[in-house]
C-alpha cells in the first residue's frame, strides 16, 4: 500500500514515457512497469511509477509503461503522460493503446488489441514491475495473473501479497509468529443497512477497545476510508465510511507512542531480507493524525531519517521488520510500521501496525529515503529490485 511522496510533490515534471516496438534493443532488460489500477490508489500508484521509469538505467533497461484505466483497462499511454501530483490534482490514467498480458508463457508478452483485430503484434517482456497500490494490485490479484504468464516480477508473489494485503489476516501471521499486534476487532459484511446498527460492537469490545479507536477498511491503504472515533455516536458513520471501500471493517485501538518505519530490501543473492535504518513520522502541531491529506497534499509532519533512537531500539525494529517479512512470506520488499512506546514495566513496547508489499515508490517516499540513508539510492534500490526479479526465484516454475 502506498506511503506517497510524505511531501506535496510541486512544480509537477512530466515523465515522458515511451512505447517500445516489437523487439528490444540489443542487450537491453525490457522492463514493463504497470501501474494506475481501480484501486483508490491509483494516483498514488502513478506517481510512484513515473520515479521508478526515470530510475531505470537507459543503458541497461527499456522501458514499457503498461497503464491500468480506473474501469481495469490496459494500455500503452500516450507519451507524455502526466504522473506527478501538480498543484494538488492528481494523475490519472486514460488513454492509449489497448494490451493485454498473453496467458500463453511462451509468448512473455502483451498483445495490442487492434479495433477490428483479435490480436495484433505482440511487444515481448523480461520482467514485470507492478508499482500497484492497494486492490486489484497489492492483493495478489495481478501476481496471480503474472504467476499463469510465466513472467517474473518484482515482489511478493499471491499468498504474501494477500495475506499483507487483508489486515486481519496480516494480524493473525504476525500474531502467530510471536509479533505483537494492538487489540483489534473485525467487523464482516459490514456493508449496507447493518452500518447504521450501532449494537455493530458490544459493550464488552467497546470497553476493551477504549476511545479513541480508527475504523479502518480491512483492504486499503493511503488512509483512504479511514475514521479516528472519539464519541460512540461517531462509530456508525465511520463504519459506513469503511465499508464503502471494503465490506470487511477492522477496528483498531489506538496505539500510544512513537511512529516507526522499517523498510526490508531482499539481499543480492541470497534474497534474505535486510532491514533499512528506521525512520519516524512526527506530526506538526494541530494534525490530529496521518491521514490521506497529510500523506499527500499537506506539509503536516517531519520526517527524521534515520530515527533518533539508541542502537538497542533501531536493533530492535529492524529485527521486528525482518520478522514480519519472514512471517508473510514476503518478497523482494516491504515496509514494515510500528508504534514504538513504553509498555506498563516502562520498556519499550514495540507494536507492528502494517506491512506493505509495495509501498510508496518515489526517491521522497519513506522506503526510499530510509534505503538512501542505509547507504542505497534511488536507481540502486530500483536496480536491485529487477534484477532480484530475475534471478532470486521470481520466475515461477513450469
Amino acid at each position: 500500500m502506498g506511503d506517497g511522496d510524505r511531501r506535496r510533490t510541486k512544480g509537477g515534471a512530466e515523465h515522458s514515457v515511451r512505447v517500445a516496438g516489437m523487439s528490444g534493443q540489443a542487450g537491453k532488460v525490457r522492463v514493463a512497469v504497470v501501474f494506475g489500477g481501480r484501486s483508490e490508489e491509483h494516483a498514488i500508484s502513478c506517481v510512484s511509477a513515473g520515479s521508478v521509469m526515470a530510475a531505470l538505467d537507459p543503458d541497461r533497461y527499456e522501458v514499457v509503461p503498461v497503464g491500468i484505466a480506473r474501469d481495469g483497462r490496459w494500455v500503452l499511454p500516450e507519451p507524455g503522460q502526466q504522473l506527478a501530483i501538480t498543484d494538488g490534482a492528481l494523475p490519472e490514467v486514460t488513454g492509449g493503446t489497448a494490451v493485454s498480458l498473453v496467458g500463453d508463457p511462451e509468448s512473455r508478452g502483451l498483445a495490442v488489441l487492434e479495433p477490428g483485430a483479435a490480436v495484433g503484434a505482440l511487444t515481448e517482456v523480461d520482467v514485470v514491475f507492478p508499482v500497484l497500490h492497494g486492490t486489484y494490485g497489492e492483493d495478489g490479484t495481478v501476481q496471480g495473473l503474472l504467476e499463469m504468464t510465466g513472467l517474473p516480477y518484482v515482489g511478493s508473489g499471491v499468498f504474501a501479497s494477500a495475506a499483507s494485503m487483508d489486515k486481519e489476516f496480516t494480524k493473525k501471521l504476525l500474531a502467530a509468529a510471536g509479533l505483537p499486534q494492538g487489540d483489534h476487532v473485525v467487523l464482516r459484511d459490514a456493508a449496507g443497512a447493518v452500518c447504521a446498527d450501532p449494537a455493530l460492537l458490544d459493550e464488552a469490545a467497546r470497553a476493551r477497545l477504549g476511545l479513541p479507536v480508527f475504523v479502518k477498511p480491512a483492504r486499503a491503504g493511503s488512509s483512504i476510508g479511514i475514521t479516528k472515533v472519539t464519541d460512540w455516536a461517531q462509530f456508525p458513520a465511520a463504519v459506513a465510511e469503511a465499508a464503502a471501500v471494503d465490506p470487511k471493517v477492522i477496528v483498531e485501538a489506538a496505539i500510544p507512542g512513537r511512529e516507526i518505519e522499517c523498510g526490508v530490501l531482499a539481499a543480492r543473492g541470497s534474497g534474505l531480507p535486510e532491514a533499512s535504518l528506521p525512520a519516524e513520522i512526527r506530526l506538526h502541531a494541530g494534525v490530529d493524525w496521518y491521514d490521506f491529506a497529510a500523506k499527500y497534499l499537506d506539509d503536516a509532519a517531519d520526517f527524521d531519517i534515520p530515527a533518533d533512537l539508541t542502537p538497542e531500539q533501531t536493533a530492535a525494529v529492524q529485527h521486528a521488520a525482518r520478522r514480519a517479512y519472514l512471517a508473510l512470506d514476503c518478497r523482494g520488499l516491504a515496509r514494515v510500521d510500528f508504534f514504538l512506546g513504553a509498555g506498563p514495566d516502562g520498556e519499550d513496547h514495540l507494536v507492528i501496525n502494517e506491512v506493505n508489499t509495495m509501498p510508496g515508490f518515489t526517491p521522497i517516499s519513506m522506503f526510499a529515503r530510509m534505503w538512501a540513508a542505509t547507504g542505497v539510492d534511488f536507481a540502486e534500490l530500483v536496480d536491485r529490485l529487477v534484477s532480484g526479479a530475475l534471478s532470486n526465484g521470481s520466475r515461477p516454475a513450469r
